[in-house]
């Protein structure tokens, strides 16, 4: 299927994309603010849309309008195409709620609706809560971004506390490419009902753990989500982690992994001089690589980015990297001896759902 995306490069379109390309075989455009006079060649080709560009902060006329205006951008697109087309709207439970906002969600859906009906096509409503997962901005895409950026600041914002309803961008993500197959003309995901003064404890203790070397509580997918939310925003700076070697007469112990619930998999690797391992990235998985002899140069990129994040790190000073999910990785032997590395990761491999997808840091130049 051919597939547009509107609202790549932001938060959700972002998440969106690195699922579609993990779990999909889709021919996904995706669009941005600098390509969005394109949209009318790339809708012309497609069969679907999925339509998460929008505005959710600034002025309230602006945004309101901001809404319309890409919805209204999309809808002439779509009736240009000429031929039935799905679209998949990446909508808010604010929509018709009286606000600006929410004004504009609505405004958008029924401009949306008319242009996919005429052209004998139909809208998927995808209606999102709040958001959270990596890669937030604070004080724009959700209260937990701004909050993880207060906690690894050191701060301890107040809080208005209440439950509210979450989702992390990847089951957000999962919905809107539902909506892409469902007989369904609404979707409704289901959330995680938490209340803020926890979101807020739970952040404290991910630090207080982390800052002492030791994962915390992993024990539920909510806490998983979370916990990568605030790694996420540690990196690159946060790394690599110093491991602390214990010597005596006898040789050395240093201690790689402390985790205080939940699962765990623990593996090594040789790896003979100038090869490498990994090329691959995760939607969830966490994963240590700890440097025990040798030496190795531990190479990141974040997914649809060009910029390459490398760490030299040797098996003389132990040192660990956590990989970010959805960032290609991989690990070079970089010395003249056999590289020893330990992995570790927070959940049994199951062959069934290996959570691995294939990818190079660097891409050959016909790939790129």
């Amino acid at each position: 299927m051919k597939v547009v995306l509107t609202g790549a490069g932001g938060f959700l379109g972002w998440h969106t994309r690195l699922r579609l390309h993990a779990l999909t075989d889709h021919d996904v455009a995706a669009v941005d603010r600098s390509t969005w006079t394109r949209l009318p060649e790339l809708v012309a080709r497609a069969d679907a849309v999925i339509h998460v560009a929008g505005v959710n902060r600034g002025d309230a006329a602006d945004v309101e309008s901001g809404n319309l205006e890409l919805a209204r951008d999309l809808a002439e697109a779509v009736t240009a195409a000429g031929h039935p087309a799905r679209i998949v709207y990446a909508n808010s439970v604010q929509d018709g709620n009286g606000t600006p906002y929410g004004l504009g969600k609505r405004g958008a859906r029924e401009i949306l609706e008319g242009a996919a009906a005429s052209g004998g096509g139909r809208l998927v409503d995808v209606r999102l809560p709040n958001l959270f997962g990596e890669h937030g901005r604070p004080n724009y895409n959700s209260f937990v971004a701004t909050f993880v950026a207060a906690v690894r600041d050191g701060h301890d914002p107040q809080v208005a506390d209440r439950p509210v309803g979450l989702l992390h961008a990847q089951g957000a993500a999962q919905a809107l490419i539902d909506g892409l197959a469902t007989d369904a003309h609404r979707i409704d995901p289901a959330v995680t009902t938490v209340g803020v003064q926890q979101v807020l404890d739970l952040l404290h203790d991910f630090k207080r753990s982390y800052d002492q070397g030791e994962f915390p509580d992993l024990s539920s997918q909510f806490r998983i989500e979370l916990f990568n939310t605030y790694r996420a925003a540690l990196f690159p700076d946060h790394y690599p982690i110093a491991l602390a070697p214990h010597t005596d007469p006898r040789g050395t112990f240093v201690e790689t992994v402390r985790c205080r619930g939940g699962e765990g998999q623990t593996s090594f690797s040789t790896t003979v001089p100038g090869i490498t391992r990994g090329e691959h990235y995760h939607l969830s998985k966490i994963e240590r690589f700890a440097v025990i002899s040798g030496r190795a140069r531990m190479s990141l990129r974040r997914m649809f980015s060009d910029e390459i994040v490398d760490f030299d790190v040797c098996g003389d000073q132990p040192a660990a990297i956590d990989m970010p999910v959805g960032w290609v990785h991989n690990i070079t032997n970089t010395g003249t001896e056999v590289l020893l590395t330990q992995f570790w990761s927070h959940e049994l491999f199951r062959p069934d759902a290996p959570d691995t997808f294939p990818e190079r840091v660097r891409p050959h130049p016909q790939e790129s």
